[in-house]
């Protein structure tokens, strides 16, 4: 069995919710009450979808990063 390593997005919510996303990956989210919990619940979500993509054409991209951006809006 191969493996495959993915960059995962973590952010908490108002409420105190984990929310974690694979950004190479479409629909590819979970939550959780913890980070261990979110964790867990994305892997399984991750092998899912995973089931749907061509994992060599995923293979060839890569998560850059997160820039914060700051606009003046009314």
């Amino acid at each position: 069995m191969k493996k495959s390593q993915f960059t995962a997005y973590i952010e908490q919510d108002e409420d105190g919710i984990f929310i974690g996303s694979i950004p190479t990956i479409p629909s590819c989210y979970a939550e959780g009450r913890t980070q261990k919990e979110m964790i867990k619940n994305l892997q399984e979500v991750l092998k899912l979808c995973l089931r749907n993509v061509n994992v060599k054409e995923v293979e060839k991209t890569k998560f850059v990063g997160i820039q914060n951006l700051e606009i003046k809006y009314a």
